[in-house]
């Protein structure tokens, strides 16, 4: 059968169409979650919430509820999450890239280390990580940042920038460009040198990862595109694994809780407003 005749008629369409139904791409969704080809190991597949790869030059955006842990995994070390969360119950409450970095007295994204609210308040916590390799500097790529470099910046081109494609995702939820904050990016380190300049250091290589607990009930926006500062000429990025599954927030007993007296103070201001709505 040629490929007009699977379309000629609404009932060939219909069949065509469910002939497809089982049917995977490389980059895509995994529905429901517990299907993922790529579950993490030490997971119960089927408590997983989330399951997703998402493809170079790609966006996601989810809702996870509070205790959540969420993975990010770079299989080829080319991947570049660039990451915004929202308060998803008031989201104009939302990721502070500044207190994140004034908050803990550190500049550098690793372990223990809280993604705090401008409000605050701890939205989600790094819990693991095997890259080390992140910045909290530069935010993502732009329109005009692209157009400089490779001539074009069309979220549906061959080049899009982390700016449009998190405003894409943005507006799947109600919110507009004026509602994004700067975000933080992980994968591809920053460093700053001793005169002040940003030093690219690249990826740690490839199969790291990265969890992190939602604090709150998150709205996660990410895009997978390469780093402002990445020195190569060419669009390069490959593929950016996320999974999520049910666990349980910071809570005393954990050594990001009593880091200092200001995480402290950002655990306890967060866990009051969530007990406050009986989460």
């Amino acid at each position: 059968m040629t490929g007009a005749r699977l379309t000629d008629s609404v009932l060939h369409a219909r069949d065509d169409a469910r002939a497809q139904g089982d049917g995977t791409a490389e980059f895509m969704p995994y529905l429901p979650a517990s299907s993922s080809p790529y579950a993490p190991a030490d997971v119960d597949p089927a408590s997983l919430t989330w399951a997703e790869t998402i493809a170079p030059g790609g966006y996601a955006h989810r809702i996870l509820a509070r205790g959540t842990r969420l993975r990010l995994e770079d299989p080829t070390g080319d991947a570049c999450a660039h990451l915004v969360l929202f308060n998803a119950l008031e989201t104009v409450e939302r990721l502070n890239v500044a207190d994140t970095q004034k908050i803990p007295w550190q500049a550098y994204l690793g372990v223990h280390h809280p993604l705090l609210s401008g409000d605050g308040r701890v939205l989600a916590t790094i819990a693991a990580d095997s890259s080390g390799h992140h910045d909290a500097f530069c935010g993502t790529t732009t329109e005009a940042w692209n157009e400089r470099k490779h001539g074009d910046a069309r979220p549906e081109g061959p080049f899009p920038a982390g700016r449009s494609l998190l405003v894409k995702a943005a507006a799947k939820h109600g919110l507009t460009r004026r509602d994004l904050p700067p975000g933080v990016s992980l994968f591809q380190g920053v460093r700053v040198e001793e005169d002040g300049t940003l030093a690219w250091r690249g990826s740690a290589g490839p199969g790291t990862a990265v969890d992190l607990v939602a604090e709150l009930p998150l709205l996660v926006l990410l895009a997978n595109v390469p780093h402002p500062l990445d020195p190569r000429p060419d669009y390069v990025v490959g593929p950016l694994r996320v999974h999520a599954w049910r666990s349980t927030p910071t809570g005393p007993s954990d050594p990001a809780w009593s880091a200092s007296p200001e995480r402290t103070r950002a655990y306890l201001n967060t866990v009051d407003y969530a007990e406050a709505r009986g989460l």
